[in-house]
């Protein structure tokens, strides 16, 4: 019997967009196993994770009195990351929606992703607390999904997938 295929991580920038003139350049990393083979996994920076701001109104679900759904995106944010976080962010989301969405916008729920101009891929990451646009060069995207695709080819997914251990951890 061969060895499960290594896992894949790549470290890569991403611009935390804030407002139409301000953005953040924090440091990204995705990974993918091959026992996990239909999902990604994006990490960044802790102090970058939304968090609730304690003078919203509880009764107004998105923390905005004008009723903007997508809330304050600055809301539990600071200006610069720290040089080494101490933990990281994890959001969990399909291969495919990654792949898909560097062509054509995609997603439903709290995760989403579009190209946007130029050589560009926008993540947008939804919350309670807020979204996050995360704005990545799309071939480090491409270069990613390129090295999870040679640990697990598109369509070969479901050989790879412990249906068994996945119950066992969802019933846990």
């Amino acid at each position: 019997m061969s060895a499960a295929p290594a896992p894949v991580e790549q470290t890569t920038h991403a611009r935390l967009i804030v407002s139409t003139h301000r953005s953040a350049l924090l440091r990204v990393t995705l990974h993918y196993r091959a026992d996990d083979p239909l999902a990604v996994r994006m990490v960044f920076p802790a102090e970058y994770a939304l968090e609730p701001d304690p003078l919203d109104d509880p009764a107004d679900e998105y923390g905005d009195p004008y009723g903007d759904p997508y809330g304050d995106p600055l809301a539990g944010l600071p200006a610069e990351p720290s040089p080494e976080p101490a933990d990281g962010v994890e959001w969990v989301f399909a291969r495919q929606l990654l792949a898909t969405g560097l062509d054509l916008p995609s997603g439903e729920g709290d995760v989403h992703v579009r190209p946007a101009l130029g050589t560009r891929t926008v993540v947008e990451l939804r919350s309670p607390e807020g979204v996050a646009l995360l704005q990545f060069d799309r071939a480090d995207l491409r270069r990613f999904l390129w090295h999870s695709y040679l640990a697990v080819p598109e369509g070969r997914e479901l050989s790879h997938l412990d249906c068994d251990r996945a119950l066992a951890e969802l019933l846990a």
